[in-house]
């Protein structure tokens, strides 16, 4: 019997694979894009950014999909 940390494995890579067939990208694969903000919104991004140390993307990538 397979422990479960191997079987969300292969669960995660079936969906992506599903993912793949259905829109000829990987889900994880990134792009980079321009876009025009204010300097107040800049400023507290890199605020967010000192205090976690997460990159200004991925910051705004996790309040998007939230």
């Amino acid at each position: 019997m397979l422990p479960e940390k191997i079987k969300e494995q292969i669960k995660k890579g079936q969906e992506m694979l599903e993912y793949f067939d259905e829109h000829r990208k990987l889900p994880f694969e990134r792009k980079r894009i321009d876009i025009t903000l204010s300097v107040r919104t800049i400023d507290k991004l890199k605020k967010i950014k000192e205090k976690t140390g997460k990159p200004i993307s991925r910051i705004v990538e996790e309040r998007i999909m939230a």
